[in-house]
């Protein structure tokens, strides 16, 4: 199944920071994601000067439960409280771009 998850980051005066301080783990994730399939895209949301505010990745679980036990439980830009709001939805790549 394919998913829909969209990050939304906090909009603190610290939020930025804590984006930063999880960036690399949340990349190291990222990376063994995409290697083993699981990560098919991904994509900083900006606001309108260009910082990061949020997060958009489409990819492929077996169940909703298995992306949360597998990967969103232990996300770094969940646990370092980066996503303030996190909301999933089942989707489909189109198959000319599917892998």
């Amino acid at each position: 199944m394919q998913f829909i998850v969209i990050g939304y980051d906090g909009t603190d005066e610290q939020a930025q920071e804590r984006r930063l301080a999880a960036r690399p783990a949340h990349l190291e994730v990222a990376k063994k994601m995409h290697d083993s399939g699981r990560w098919l895209y991904a994509v900083a949301m900006l606001n309108d000067e260009q910082k990061m505010i949020g997060s958009v990745i489409v990819c492929d679980f077996e169940s909703r439960t298995a992306l949360d036990e597998q990967w969103l439980n232990s996300e770094p830009y969940v646990l370092g409280r980066v996503w303030e709001k996190i909301k999933v939805i089942q989707g489909q790549v189109a198959p000319f771009w599917d892998k």
